[in-house]
């Protein structure tokens, strides 16, 4: 699970998940709606896949990524449970 704090950590990488919420999209859309060098890039997906946050696809020469939400709900599951918020009503502690 520390690989997936550590890949949230970075506000990059972060922005890569936002997007990808809405939907899959491939290396070159990502580039495209991020503004940093595509070698820069390619390294917060390395982080991201080894995190298990997206995953990827193959389509001919290009790599469609997709956001694994089973693995972005464990992790706010475990934030939730270490705040003492998990399963209290609201505005219970």
């Amino acid at each position: 699970m520390s690989d997936v704090f550590d890949a949230l950590a970075h506000p990059v990488r972060r922005k890569i998940l936002k997007l990808l919420r809405r939907r899959a999209m491939s290396a070159g859309e990502l580039a495209d709606k991020i503004d940093i060098p595509k070698p820069t890039l390619s390294g917060h997906f390395a982080v991201l896949k080894a995190a298990d946050l997206v995953g990827t696809e193959r389509q001919g020469t290009t790599i469609i990524y997709r956001l694994n939400m089973s693995v972005l709900e464990e992790a706010l599951a475990a934030m939730l449970d270490i705040a003492g918020l998990r399963g209290a009503k609201p505005g219970e502690k």
